[in-house]
């Protein structure tokens, strides 16, 4: 009677995992086919920037380095008494953007201003200006700030770390309890924590569809449209997310009687396969489906995403129930096999991670002079520290003596857990982070590096952006935020940059109004040293604050 009970009920799983699968196969129809390409920078325009131009154009062209997508409302043409120059909506090819303009506007300066998406899902966004006849005095956008809302660029980070560590809580007491479990030991706890990382992975899923929103388009967190929703479902990024969502709920049903008691080798092979299709959608939807070889790419960051649940998953279960609860028989048996997965893990681990590097940082100047290259050279540093600690832990089961006396081999893995905490904070910032192939190359060949801040006065927050900050011409992004963190309106902008240790005193920076929170500037900076560039923000006829920000040029 009672195999004709479970019979049914693994029917039922099977059907509702295909079901999920349906929802899978909808998702990756609906993809869209895009080249590869990531962050996407602007090589060239016509007319060009700062260009005088006899008549004015019936189009502004704008040509990428690779291939791009729009962002709803968010390239934009204004004449130069603050009207609309741009008329209908602009067409995109591969890298290309045709955007059609009034040709009968008025003599002076006009301001592009664009928004676009690189094919990592990333947003790239910038400014210039071209003139008719003879410049005049430029106009300011009027429209929306151009960025995302610094609460959404940091509610992404926290996104991806929650999908990160589900994915750890997960695949960890899936594993340990489908292979090395004791029978006689309760399952609760492990069952709980698996349904514990499933439920962060759904979340967090969702929640990267929502952030992106906001997080391409600019705006707060609660400032989305259906027309953005439209764009991110459509996008190699949305499917690659709704792939996800279809992978989970299929798993989810063959998931509940592997937990609840050891189960058939079928079910095991199916939700192995599912789990292995599911880890492929983060790279899909980031970095590595948008590098040179992005195939490669894809293959080896799912394998970095899978050694590293396996390994911290398992490390997790061992510190927590295997080496507070087995007896030294059980852990006699257990201790062993799980050192050879260990060891495959972060062998995995190291090869995946040893490509993954060469393919996007490309060349080992770029690991010292990029925000990429550092971060990835902070966590090599502490995978280093936690591999150490592991090959401590190993030659504790090799002699024999872990299963006698846990409580040394407990502690090393409490501390290995505590460093990849780290380490996947790490991971969640870099995968938000361009790569060192792209930084390190501008549209004009020169080496790029950025200088960013957000400094503070009772009036205002002011995020400071200097590239590529080396002697020469370097640009200036100012962003003014109010205590709410939104965009906060400034009337007037000014700035000086002074390298006192040089005796250089202040330099004039011309500032030009982007939007109502936004100026952009450009500065020849003759020497190396630490720069003191000081702004002033007048924000009412009365209200205004001076913020400085030291700034290191190399």
């Amino acid at each position: 009677m009672a195999g004709m009970t479970v019979a049914p009920r693994r029917w039922v799983a099977r059907l509702a995992a295909a079901a999920g699968l349906l929802v899978t196969v909808v998702a990756l129809l609906i993809a869209p086919a895009t080249p590869a390409s990531a962050h996407a920078v602007l090589q060239s325009s016509s007319p060009s920037a700062s260009a005088v131009v006899p008549s004015g154009p019936s189009e502004v062209v704008l040509t990428f380095s690779e291939s791009v997508r729009k962002v709803p409302g968010k390239i934009r043409v204004i004449a130069p008494d603050g009207s609309r120059a741009d008329r209908g909506e602009p067409s995109f090819d591969d890298g290309v953007v045709t955007i059609p303009v009034d040709p009968a506007g008025d003599r002076g300066t006009y301001l592009v201003s664009f928004r676009v998406i690189s094919a990592d899902s990333h947003p790239v966004s910038g400014a210039f200006t071209y003139s008719v006849g003879a410049p005049s005095t430029p106009p300011v956008d009027s429209g929306t700030d151009s960025r995302a809302n610094p609460v959404v660029g940091t509610a992404v980070k926290v996104a991806r770390f929650l999908g990160y560590a589900g994915l750890v809580l997960l695949v960890g007491p899936a594993l340990v309890l489908a292979a090395l479990w004791p029978r006689r030991l309760s399952r609760r706890g492990p069952t709980r924590l698996a349904w514990t990382g499933l439920g962060l992975v759904a979340v967090a899923t969702l929640a990267d569809l929502w952030l992106q929103v906001p997080y391409t388009a600019g705006g707060g967190l609660f400032e989305v449209t259906g027309e953005g929703f439209g764009s991110v479902f459509g996008s190699a990024f949305g499917a690659a997310h709704l792939v996800r969502l279809g992978l989970l709920a299929a798993s989810a049903f063959l998931l509940r009687p592997l937990l609840a008691r050891p189960t058939g080798r079928a079910d095991a092979i199916i939700l192995a396969v599912l789990g292995g299709a599911a880890l492929l959608t983060w790279p899909l939807a980031g970095h590595p489906a948008a590098s040179p070889a992005p195939a490669v790419s894809v293959v080896v960051d799912a394998v970095h995403l899978g050694s590293m649940a396996v390994w911290l998953g398992g490390l997790l279960m061992l510190a927590g129930f295997l080496l507070r609860q087995a007896d030294e028989r059980e852990l006699g048996a257990i201790l062993p096999i799980w050192s050879r997965w260990a060891a495959l893990a972060v062998s995995a681990l190291l090869l995946a991670g040893t490509v993954q590097a060469l393919i996007e940082v490309a060349t080992p100047q770029a690991l010292f002079t990029t925000t990429y290259g550092r971060l990835l050279l902070a966590k090599i540093g502490l995978f280093a520290l936690v591999i150490a600690v592991a090959a401590y832990s190993r030659q504790l089961v090799r002699r024999r003596t872990a299963a006698q006396r846990p409580a040394p081999v407990r502690r090393a893995v409490w501390v290995e857990l505590a460093v990849t905490v780290v380490v996947l904070g790490l991971s969640a910032t870099l995968v938000q982070t361009t790569p060192a192939r792209t930084a390190v190359v501008e549209p004009s060949g020169t080496e790029a590096g950025l200088f960013s801040t957000r400094l503070t006065s009772p009036l205002f927050a002011l995020e400071v952006e200097l590239s590529p900050a080396e002697r020469g011409n370097n640009s200036v992004h100012l962003y003014a935020y109010g205590k709410d963190n939104q965009p906060l309106p400034v009337v007037e902008w000014r700035a000086t940059a002074a390298l006192p240790s040089a005796g250089i005193e202040p330099i004039e920076v011309p500032l030009l109004p982007l939007t109502d929170n936004h100026a952009y500037g450009d500065i020849s900076l003759p020497a190396a040293g630490d720069w003191q560039i000081k702004i002033t923000a007048r924000t009412t006829d009365i209200d205004q604050a001076t913020v400085t920000a030291t700034v290191p040029i190399r």
